[in-house]
């Protein structure tokens, strides 16, 4: 069985030179819950590189192709109107006029379909409680998230958290893989 320490902090910059500070002494540092963002965390804590943006650009695609379809359908196939005596009978010719729809269809399901995956991503559905290890992590504190595996140097590793800045030092047994 694991335990997980978190280590509470005041100041994000304490933080992010408290964290090489603890990856030098060989201490995996998982994870950090703030509740404003802090730039530059994620290459000094290790996070790889989102995904999300290609899944924006998967939904902004779809949009695009939705759009173009419906266009097509209501404008060309199903009720064909000569508005401003532009040709109706083909797409690519009435294509400029069709343009803001494409757009504003494009964001819609860019943004939509992004906000749904960050949710499902997050965890984030309807009854379900986010574990917060601190109350006042979503007010002024930023939690640093320590999984130790080896029983034996977790005195040593709270020390170190205590060391490089953190104010308050909780642990937690936890199962994990």
């Amino acid at each position: 069985m694991a335990k997980r320490i978190y280590g509470i902090f005041d100041d994000e910059e304490i933080l992010m030179k408290a964290i090489p500070v603890l990856r030098s002494q060989g201490v995996v540092c998982r994870e950090v819950q703030s509740p404003f963002p802090i730039h530059g965390i994620d290459p000094i804590i290790g996070t790889p590189r989102t995904r999300l943006s290609i899944t924006s650009f998967m939904y902004g695609i779809l949009g695009t192709s939705l759009a173009l379809l419906m266009v097509w359908y209501m404008m060309i196939y199903d009720w064909p109107i000569n508005i401003g005596g532009k040709p109706n009978f083909m797409l690519y010719l009435n294509l400029p006029a069709f343009i803001p729809v494409t757009f504003e269809m494009t964001v819609f399901c860019a943004a939509h379909g992004m906000a749904i995956t960050f949710l499902f991503r997050s965890k984030l559905l309807p009854g379900v409680t986010a574990p917060i290890p601190h109350p006042r992590v979503t007010d002024d504190k930023l939690v640093l998230h320590v999984d130790v595996n080896d029983e034996t140097k977790m005195d040593q590793t709270v020390n170190s958290i205590k060391n490089a800045g953190a104010t308050e030092v909780l642990l937690k047994s936890m199962q994990f893989s």
